[in-house]
């Protein structure tokens, strides 16, 4: 299983890179990977998990970055 060697941090949009070396027998479902972020260095640990997996929690993550987004479009909504 591949794991990307860098990542967008969730919190300011910057690159996280990689800090866990991959493990010699590959990365495997379970596995946890460190990530350190270039903009604001915060550190994330995450699960490797299946890709075609259903998410078992909710995340709001995507939906706030999609009202930013449209804040941010011309003639997008300014209200909270």
């Amino acid at each position: 299983m591949e794991v990307p060697k860098t990542i967008t941090c969730v919190d300011c949009g910057q690159l996280a890179h990689r800090l866990s070396y991959p493990p010699e027998e590959g990365w495997e479902i379970g596995d946890y990977v460190a990530y350190r972020c270039s903009g604001c260095n915060d550190r994330w640990d995450l699960e490797v998990c299946d890709e075609d997996a259903a998410p078992t929690f909710v995340s709001y993550a995507s939906e706030y970055r999609a009202i930013l987004e449209e804040r941010n479009r011309p003639g997008g909504s300014a209200k909270c």
